[in-house]
């Protein structure tokens, strides 16, 4: 970008969380809240890769045209090794902005850590994950999270 062409709301707003994650110490870029993820990730600023696992993904939902890298695999959620490779070669480089998502926000945070610790110099964490907390009966969705916020998803 020049010094000529002015930044769209989106992008001042993720600038300013970086500065916040700068200030916090984070040890990633920053915390995207769901609809500057959304907002964001249309307007082709950012890359949306869902980090959970291809069973989460098929059965629970997922972002339209989000790229899928999985944090983990299996019933047992056992980490995939290859996170980081598999992560450069969908995005396309470790300059890319990626906002990361999971179920609640969690192990899209060790991802993100990961992938900062591994040279990515753009990557966020996008807050209240696809499904969010757990509400008081134990269940999903009902406070928090992308689908709660009625921001665009289908199912298989």
């Amino acid at each position: 970008m020049t010094t000529l062409e002015a930044l769209s709301p989106a992008q001042e707003a993720l600038q300013t969380l970086e500065a916040e994650a700068t200030f916090r110490q984070l040890p990633y870029t920053g915390l995207v809240p769901p609809r500057l993820a959304w907002a964001l990730f249309e307007a082709g600023d950012a890359l949306l890769v869902d980090v959970r696992s291809a069973e989460e993904r098929k059965f629970v939902g997922h972002v339209p045209s989000s790229l899928h890298v999985a944090w983990a695999t299996g019933t047992a959620l056992t980490r995939n090794p290859r996170f980081v490779r598999e992560l450069e070669a969908k995005v396309g480089g470790k300059d890319r902005t990626v906002l990361l998502l999971c179920r609640s926000g969690k192990r899209s945070a060790l991802a993100a850590e990961a992938a900062a610790k591994a040279g990515f110099t753009h990557v966020f964490n996008v807050l209240e994950g696809f499904e969010g907390e757990l509400d008081a009966q134990g269940h999903r969705g009902n406070s928090d999270g992308w689908r709660h916020r009625n921001l665009p998803w289908v199912q298989d």
